[in-house]
This record gives C-alpha cells, structure tokens and sequence, in this order.
C-alpha cells in the first residue's frame, strides 16, 4: 500500500526557495525573466498567487510597482554591491527579492 502525502503549496516553494547569486540568473534576466518583488512583500505569497493565478492580487501589486520586471538598474547595482538574494522559480518566470 503506497501512502500519498500532500504538502501545501506555501510549503512546497519554500523547499524551492533559495539564496540565488546574481550569475545564476543573469541568463534569465537577458531573457526577460525574472520579476523583482519589493521587500515590502512576502516572496511566498507572490509567488503562490503566481501559481494560483490569482489575477487580482498580483495585479495589484504590479500597478503598485511592488512586482515588476527586474530594471538594469536594480540589475547593475545587485552586481556591483553583491547583493544578498532570494529566488524561487515558477516557470517560466524567477522572482527574485532582495534581503538583508
């Protein structure tokens, strides 16, 4: 008898959550990939709203400018200061957030 256990999404992406360093995701930043999420937010809950499509929500926060795609200029000053990141993946899109 097999036993199936069912994690709840928050759970399951913070396992896939992960300290991520800017030349790991330089690739998908040419590729116009990642999103920055404000630190103002919680990266979990963006991305489970991501996963749930939970069009209002994100959207909210996108015209607030708390989710966005990652500037160059954000982009040039996490290379320069190395910058402390976080990521996690939900395809084909890397949010990544900026911690301290």
């Amino acid at each position: 008898m097999t036993t199936q256990y069912s994690i709840p999404l928050q759970a399951r992406l913070n396992l896939e959550t992960a300290r991520i360093t800017w030349p790991e995701i330089e690739r998908f930043f040419a590729r116009g990939r990642v999103l920055h999420i404000a630190s103002s937010l919680d990266l979990l809950a963006v991305a489970e709203a991501l996963v749930e499509d939970n069009v209002a929500k994100f959207g909210e926060w996108t015209q607030n400018g708390l989710v966005k795609h990652l500037e160059d200029t954000t982009a040039k000053s996490w290379v320069a200061d190395d910058s402390k990141l976080w990521a996690v993946v939900i395809a084909p899109w890397v949010l990544v957030q900026e911690r301290d």
